[in-house]
């Protein structure tokens, strides 16, 4: 098959603007000639470790850092396998998915170090570890620096022996929240050209790497983006993986945990042209921040803010337009194993209503024994995407089987995000399958009722689970968040919630947390809320 691979798109790149700013945070600034020459000492450290051979997966066990993105490069110019690692895992979490994965070798912040000390001699295939200095201790004698290779590359390209193409993957595993986590292949070719469809200003993809240099030449820097949410997980990987191949600019925040404050100083300083946002757990505090602070932000440079992955509700959506009308809204419906499902644009006075979304033309929304829902008809169904999609699992044949079915002899990809179809062909998000809540025989998906409780005054965050009933098998629990100094009355909250949804949508038991807990990403571990409301409730 092979195709289009990253490494030497970005080496076009960086050909055709070496002056251009690729990587910001902070005080440090590379340019595209700068990353690509760390990247260049990276790769050829990687390829001298032991064991490594065509394809072998390098683990990214890193805070959003330019040595995240340096890796990710690194690992495409060796013909190697870049896989994302969540930094709040435990240490089982993470000995399994180093082991799933069949890594071979660690770039990690110095942060980590404790962890990996407590797990280390459980992973013996690991034979290399790069240490990156972050002020938080020595490195460890197992270890060896990362800014030694960094600072080692050289001018011109490095490529592995055996070759690369557009076979080579990127590896993304999803969260563990509702099951084992699960490595989901990318082909570098069908990744790029996704990424490119969607782009502002795709290239021609007739004329080779030449054509595409002259492109990228004559167009001169690509826009300027800040990455909110994690680079370990896939909205903000892929957004910025589009940028960086459009010649763009990733500007990295500081801080280690999400600060408005902080986004809005970059976006001012920096210029920036848009940023990368995992729904109402950013947005909501951004919304805060300008709230707060009118007119101390310069936004004129920011034309549009990124969104997926988790709800994004029209009052907030209303409540950002309303500080700066100038920009675009995208709340994207896409995952780790589908990318361009749906997607909405809000700008201007008018916001997109909560969870509605534009299909995308090689996406439909299917029921259970694979026929196409038709608009208006009620029927609710998963949304599946034909084309350009990842090869499988890895190592998990029986689950690749079931999310990427062959139907009418056509691939697609069913991630499990259902829907139903309205009469104008838009769709209405409800949620996804694997935390559905079944109480009485009716179907009812957490996210349309948390929307509801989040609209009820005193509600900061909320949650919905079903926790175990004798009468209706499960009923339906909010798990809720307060604002500062806040109660609340359960009944009141569950007759809010009647006003927008179905009386057996509402909440018959309602728990009070300190924090609902939100991963980095903006989501949410159900399976944890969910043993927490019932231990309550018992």
């Amino acid at each position: 098959m092979s195709g289009w691979n990253l490494a030497d798109i970005w080496e076009t790149v960086a050909r055709a603007q070496p002056e251009a700013t690729a990587v910001v945070q902070g005080s440090r600034c590379s340019t595209w000639a700068e990353y690509e020459r760390r990247a260049n000492g990276v790769a050829a450290r990687l390829l001298a470790a032991p064991g490594v051979e065509p394809q072998a997966k390098v683990a990214e066990y890193l805070y959003n850092s330019p040595e995240y993105l340096e890796t990710l490069f690194a690992a495409w110019k060796a013909g190697l396998v870049p896989v994302n690692t969540n930094y709040r895992y435990t240490d089982d979490e993470l000995v399994y998915l180093w082991d799933n994965a069949d890594t071979v070798a660690v770039v990690f912040h110095g942060a980590f170090t404790p962890t990996i000390e407590r797990i280390r001699d459980r992973l013996p295939r690991i034979r290399l570890w790069l240490w990156v200095d972050d002020a938080t201790g020595p490195m460890p004698e197992w270890a060896e620096p990362y800014e030694a290779a960094a600072t080692s590359g050289p001018a011109d390209p490095v490529a592995p022996p055996w070759g690369r193409s557009g076979d080579d993957l990127l590896m993304l595993y999803t969260g563990g929240t509702t099951g084992s986590p699960k490595g989901t292949m990318w082909r570098q070719d069908d990744l790029f050209v996704n990424l490119n469809a969607a782009g502002l200003q795709p290239y021609s993809v007739d004329g080779g790497l030449e054509k595409m240099g002259s492109e990228r030449a004559a167009w001169g820097a690509g826009p300027r983006a800040v990455p909110a949410c994690p680079l370990m997980h896939g909205t903000a990987l892929f957004i910025t993986i589009g940028l960086l191949t459009a010649g763009g600019s990733s500007i990295l925040l500081e801080k280690r945990n999400f600060d408005a404050t902080e986004l809005f100083d970059v976006v001012d300083r920096e210029k920036v042209n848009g940023v990368i946002i995992v729904g109402d757990a950013f947005a909501r505090p951004m919304v805060k921040a300008l709230d707060e602070h009118p007119g101390r932000w310069d936004l004129s440079s920011l034309l549009l803010i990124y969104s997926s992955g988790v709800m994004w509700s029209e009052p907030v959506k209303e409540a950002l337009l309303a500080h700066h009308p100038n920009m675009a809204l995208a709340d994207l419906l896409g995952s780790s194993e589908a990318l361009g499902m749906a997607k909405s644009v809000s700008g201007g006075t008018k916001a997109a209503a909560t969870a509605t979304f534009e299909l995308s033309d090689d996406a439909v929304v299917l029921t259970d024994d694979n026929r196409v829902v038709q608009a208006g008809s009620g029927e609710i169904g998963r949304v599946a995407l034909k084309g350009r999609v990842p090869v499988g699992y890895y190592k998990d044949p029986e689950k690749s089987a079931r999310t990427f079915p062959v139907i009418d002899g056509v691939r697609y990809t069913v991630p499990g995000d259902y829907a139903t179809v309205e009469a104008d062909g838009s769709i209405t998000l409800l949620g996804r399958g694997s935390v559905v809540i079944n109480t009485g025989g009716e179907k009812v998906f957490p996210e349309e009722v948390e929307e509801a409780m989040k609209t009820f005054d005193g509600v900061r965050d909320a949650v919905a689970v079903g926790v175990p009933d004798e009468r209706f098998g499960e009923a339906v629990t909010g798990v809720v968040e307060l604002d500062p100094g806040a109660s609340v009355d359960a009944g009141a909250l569950r007759e809010h919630v009647k006003r927008h949804l179905a009386a057996f949508k509402a909440p018959h038991n309602v728990v009070v947390v300190d924090t609902i807990g939100r991963a980095a990403n903006g989501k949410v571990d159900y399976r944890r809320l969910k043993e927490l409301a019932i231990e309550h409730l018992a």
